[in-house]
């Protein structure tokens, strides 16, 4: 990668994903919206100059702004158009040629006392071409023309934007009569005449003539779909007017998908902190690996002279210190944190935009389910949602989540159904798992909740320091956090009812079932009053945690989604528990797990259930529609996949290792790949091999998966030394824990002041 600057790729190069997806060379381009248009180009005046070609240029550019504008003006006179509401002017200026009429408009634009364009988009040749037969004094007069004009667009290039179009190749075979003398050949010449003497006299100055040849590429692919062998199709001039409006306003309004022509954000105070922190951390590592080394040299075995026997050291090996296995995991940390803001907030490596294709999901999951299905194994145990079984659960379906966002499935609404349901059983999960640890267990001490919230929450915290993100940017951990805490607080408070005393009394049932009853009206009234939930994630110092761009709709959203799945998770494991104590499925190995009959009953019932789910996702219409019906319906399959896994002796008795391999790091997976293997915060890919995408994929996932497994083992290592056993020494941990989040909060605070 020859640089950082990624506005010549945009203007110069690119390929195109299917028919119209344009994907520029090393970057990612925004789809600008009208309001984004208007605000990007608030009290800005744009001029287009040239021929009917400009004149599509301009049309397409204005419909970005209002797209209501039609194709009305006069063919070969100049067109205005306004926007009142924010003052916009762009102007198409009728000049077919390169002559001195057009040199004395753009002259009169150089002079002080005259207001210069912010934007001026330049083109023609065609004519010249068409009205000299294609002479090659037509062609010397075009190199004199454009040598006098040079200048002046270099002067003007200081303070405005300045574009110089190349000419489109035309399909020769379409032309009409009149036009057959505008052949590529001829037009090859003049973009090369235009491009050797633009900038010529500025070759060493900031202050250039962007050429716009980007536009020659996107023709030769398209021209043959042209009305007329000339004018482009109306896709291919959107396509171009797109990028124009990427050139100028991906550095105003920074759009995360539009890393083209965006300049490298600035280190914020937090980060250097933390680049200091994780230095010096390095360092000190590095010091007590040495001193440890020369020790042992020390005290290595040596020969006695005398006797030619080796003696053995007095002293052994110490052993790894506290402090030693701190600095140890900070340092692998602070390589990996580097890793992570050189993929994702450094310009070094490239960024690509997604393109769906079914074949470019549906093949990967074949194979990896194939994958899974060649590593299966006998279970230790052959208990319903047993930790192997649930890790496998996790496992495939953070692979197929993967491959979801990878391959821009999003798009696809069945695909989009079906992986909201997959989500949907990860918090399932979480209500199932964390209840039934506190149901059997009974343990509701602070070092358990420490436990489970460090280990969710220690990555996010140090990717929002080291990338500079909101907590609630890395939505699926606020979520499992907050669900957490409302399991343990219904579970905790008076009276904490659990499985050793609900035995002695049957009563004690029904006080657990008054408690998710409590609970599912809590969520009810929750989901349908906004303005409650809002109220209460607003109040300092939640909003500062679940706000995302100065509000908390869209943490109200994402928690609205999947609102009741959780409590579905619980109540699920409140059944089951019961029906197992008192002995009511068969749980041995290779057996169903009722009798037969009850078996095949449920078992079809399941299938039947699965399949309608899938039906009625796959003829879902509406987005919007599907999502509301979600939180109800997602747990028909939810529980139609527990019953097929677990019903059937035989299938309960096995697991796949290769799947659950990848759960036992399913969150890490499913956080790291925002930054190191898609890129642009999830809205693109990361490109470490240009023009190989298999080979990149490749390189990108193998990376990917080995620094999340050891980000896995860096949490549970620093799990161990942060959150103790013992209380006091744990109080004082969380005393310097809330130490570390003021001072954060501090700085945040000065951060953003410096910002304003």
């Amino acid at each position: 990668f020859k640089g950082g600057d990624t506005c010549e790729y945009l203007l110069s190069s690119g390929r195109f994903l299917g028919e119209k997806v344009w994907q520029p060379h090393s970057c990612m381009m925004h789809k600008y919206k009208n309001s984004e248009a208007k605000n990007c180009l608030i009290d800005k005046h744009v001029v287009f100059i040239g021929d009917s070609r400009i004149r599509q240029l301009f049309y397409s550019f204005i419909k970005l702004i209002n797209p209501q504008v039609k194709e009305e003006g006069i063919k070969h006179g100049n067109i205005p158009f306004e926007d009142k509401s924010a003052s916009i002017k762009v102007d198409f200026l009728w000049y077919p040629e390169v002559n001195g009429s057009m040199r004395q408009r753009i002259k009169s634009w150089t002079e002080s006392s005259v207001a210069k364009p912010h934007i001026i988009v330049v083109g023609a040749a065609t004519w010249s071409i068409k009205i000299h037969n294609g002479s090659n004094e037509a062609l010397a007069q075009y190199k004199i023309n454009i040598t006098s004009i040079a200048p002046l667009l270099e002067k003007l290039a200081i303070s405005s934007d300045v574009y110089w179009v190349l000419q489109d190749p035309v399909y020769e075979d379409m032309l009409s009569e009149s036009r057959k003398m505008i052949t590529n050949e001829k037009i090859d010449a003049y973009n090369e005449a235009a491009v050797r003497i633009l900038n010529s006299s500025s070759r060493n100055s900031k202050a250039k003539v962007k050429v716009f040849s980007v536009s020659k590429l996107i023709a030769q692919e398209t021209i043959m779909k042209s009305a007329d062998g000339l004018h482009l199709p109306e896709s291919s001039r959107d396509t171009n007017a797109m990028i124009l409006m990427n050139v100028y306003c991906n550095k105003i309004m920074k759009p995360i998908d539009g890393s083209c022509c965006q300049p490298q954000p600035p280190l914020t105070l937090i980060q250097k902190i933390a680049f200091c922190f994780f230095t010096l951390s390095i360092i000190g590592y590095l010091i007590i690996s040495l001193i440890h080394r020369n020790n042992y040299r020390k005290n290595k075995s040596c020969t006695d002279l005398e006797s030619g026997e080796e003696k053995k050291p007095a002293i052994s090996t110490p052993n790894v210190s506290t402090l030693e296995m701190l600095l140890h995991c900070f340092c692998k940390l602070g390589l990996i944190m580097t890793y992570f803001y050189l993929c994702d907030r450094a310009n070094l490596f490239m960024k690509e935009n997604k393109f769906y294709t079914h074949s470019s999901f549906f093949i990967p999951i074949i194979y990896i389910l194939v994958l899974g299905v060649f590593y299966t194994e006998n279970t230790k145990e052959t208990k319903v949602l047993n930790r192997e079984q649930t890790d496998e659960w996790k496992g495939w379906m953070q692979l197929v989540i993967l491959i979801y966002h990878i391959s821009g499935a999003s798009t696809f609404l069945p695909v989009y159904m079906h992986i909201r349901v997959l989500v949907a059983a990860y918090l399932f999960q979480t209500g199932y798992g964390h209840f039934s640890y506190f149901w059997i267990k009974g343990d509701f001490g602070v070092y358990r909740v420490c436990q489970v919230l460090f280990r969710l929450n220690f990555l996010v915290v140090v990717l929002c320091i080291v990338m500079d993100r909101p907590y609630q940017f890395y939505y699926f951990v606020p979520l499992v956090t907050v669900w957490f805490m409302i399991i343990y607080a219904t579970l905790a408070v008076w009276p904490q009812i659990i499985q050793k005393k609900a035995n002695g009394n049957c009563l004690w049932h029904f006080g657990l079932l008054l408690k998710l009853i409590c609970l599912l009206t809590c969520i009810y009234f929750l989901s349908y009053s906004q303005g409650a939930f809002e109220k209460i994630f607003s109040f300092w110092p939640l909003s500062k945690c679940f706000e995302l761009n100065g509000n908390v709709y869209e943490w109200w959203f994402r928690w609205k989604l999947d609102r009741y799945v959780v409590f579905h998770g619980m109540l699920f494991a409140f059944i089951y528990l019961a029906l197992q104590k008192r002995q009511m499925i068969s749980e041995g190995k290779g057996d169903p797990l009722f009798s037969n009959r009850v078996s095949n009953v449920l078992l079809f019932i399941s299938i039947v259930s699965f399949l309608t789910y899938s039906i009625w996702a796959s003829s879902c219409k509406n987005k919007t529609e599907c999502n509301e019906l979600h939180p109800s319906v997602s747990v028909v399959q939810i529980l139609a996949f527990i019953l097929i896994r677990n019903i059937p002796g035989y299938v309960r008795s096995v697991y796949s290792s290769f799947f659950a391999w990848f759960g036992r790091i399913s969150l890490e997976l499913f956080i790291c790949q925002y930054h190191i293997w898609l890129a642009a915060d999830t809205k693109g890919i990361l490109v470490l091999i240009p023009g190989y995408p298999m080979f990149n994929v490749l390189v990108s996932t193998f990376i990917f998966v080995c620094v999340a497994h050891e980000i896995s083992q860096i949490t549970n290592d620093l799990a161990q030394i942060v959150v103790p056993k013992d209380n006091s020494t744990l109080l004082k941990r969380l005393l310097c824990i809330a130490g570390f989040f003021s001072g954060l909060h501090f700085f945040s605070a000065m951060q953003d002041q410096s910002r304003h």
